[in-house]
């Protein structure tokens, strides 16, 4: 393998390989610049009649480019070479009729230059990938000409899925935000159903979106985390669940979802300030990651002293639920759809049911069975003690209107 192949091949490696975007670019000027020894290698871009270095690798510790450093396009090679008015490889910039007049030659001391468009799939041209040196060079090539341009092709892919994910990202912004401006969330309210006196006893609140088209919870919260607005929706929802607590009768309490971060930060104490709490219910889930434990059991107790008891979601769905139980000394148990469904035919779902049961019982926790779809799974848990359900089987979540006048299930 010749160097050129082989340095080519470390630039793919690198385009692989999880790192950022910036050391991702930067790493594949550094390898250009060296493997063409020149002194400096640059990536522009071309806004509003501007180039502006993006990424700059240079010898010596005091480059003559800066990152964010503009000129006037039409002072520039880049704009000449982007237009094909300029050839890719100049030899020697002082024999070059158009080099030789532009002052930018002498204020950067180009001896040799190199460069290339990069052009979007769009067919746009985001700016240029080159390179020089202060000394005129006759065996730069075609073949150097070639990989120049292979590794501008990889830092175009680059910058164009980075292009990409920025506008994802100022889209989800707007749409979250336009949520949170215009108040487009509305809570349903799911029965909690005592088993054995067959009433309700409560009701999980669930966020439902008004936008369209139609995008599930799931995905509004993910994506309001993703623009760092997870809390701020988040607690929206539980202000507007909790705020519906005194239509209903004084025995009935309200569950709340909540991330475990917003419970460490104190978002979750400040969304119940001035609600009678204890009458609410926290459901700590699975799925977020907790990176202090410490730190999320002093908040839940802060909660506690409110009257909030606390609620495991998810159990059974994986390790942290289990890890959750213990650190955080719940008051319920939540079992999860994944284990509760089918649990009547599936022996192992049942013989774990059977465990949390026992150690719900042994620790003085409740347990509520979630994704209740059958009557078959309602008995089984029902012969195993288990003291509440939810589900579809036993009622879809309801809007307020209907979910306030709810006492028993229909047909009890």
């Amino acid at each position: 393998m010749n160097k050129e192949d082989a340095g080519l091949e470390s630039v793919l490696l690198t385009e692989q390989c999880d790192e950022g975007l910036y050391d991702r670019l930067q790493q594949l000027l550094s390898i250009l610049r060296r493997h063409l020894d020149m002194d400096v290698a640059f990536i522009s871009e071309f806004i509003d009649e501007q180039r502006v270095f993006r990424f700059v690798d240079a010898k010596g510790s005091e480059p003559p480019l800066s990152v964010g450093g503009s000129d006037p396009l039409e002072d520039t090679y880049c704009k000449r070479i982007a237009d094909n008015k300029l050839e890719n490889i100049i030899h020697d910039t002082s024999c070059n009729r158009v080099t030789r007049e532009l002052a930018v030659t002498e204020a950067l001391s180009i001896g040799s230059y190199m460069g290339v468009p990069i052009v979007l799939s769009t067919g746009d041209v985001y700016g240029t990938f080159c390179c020089y040196k202060s000394v005129a060079d006759e065996t730069l090539n075609r073949r150097d000409l070639r990989f120049l341009s292979a590794i501008s092709e990889i830092a175009g892919d680059l910058i164009e899925r980075n292009i990409t994910a920025e506008n994802n990202k100022t889209e989800v912004m707007r749409r979250v935000q336009s949520v949170l401006a215009e108040e487009q969330l509305d809570i349903y309210y799911q029965p909690i159903i005592n088993l054995q006196e067959n009433c309700v006893v409560g009701f999980e609140s669930l966020s439902r979106f008004s936008p369209l088209p139609y995008r599930s919870p799931d995905i509004w919260f993910a994506e309001a985390s993703q623009v760092d607005l997870g809390e701020e929706l988040e607690m929206m929802a539980i202000r507007k669940a909790v705020s519906a607590l005194s239509r209903f009768r004084e025995d009935i309490y309200i569950s709340i979802n909540a991330s475990p971060d917003h419970v460490s930060s104190g978002a979750v104490r400040k969304a119940l300030l001035g609600v009678d709490a204890r009458r609410v219910v926290l459901e700590v889930t699975e799925h977020a990651p907790v990176s202090d434990y410490t730190e999320l059991a002093a908040a839940t107790e802060v909660l506690r002293e409110m009257g909030v008891r606390v609620a495991i979601d998810d159990a059974g769905a994986g390790y942290a639920s289990f890890q959750h139980v213990l650190e955080l000394g719940a008051d319920i148990i939540k079992l999860d759809i994944s284990l509760t469904h089918d649990i009547h035919c599936k022996p192992r779902k049942l013989a774990l049911a059977k465990a949390l049961c026992a150690f719900a019982s042994s620790v003085g926790c409740s347990i509520i069975a979630e994704g209740i779809e059958s009557s078959e799974d309602l008995e089984v848990l029902r012969a195993l003690g288990v003291d509440k359900a939810q589900g579809y089987h036993l009622s879809h979540p309801l809007p307020i209107h209907e979910a306030i006048p709810m006492r028993q299930l229909p047909g009890n």
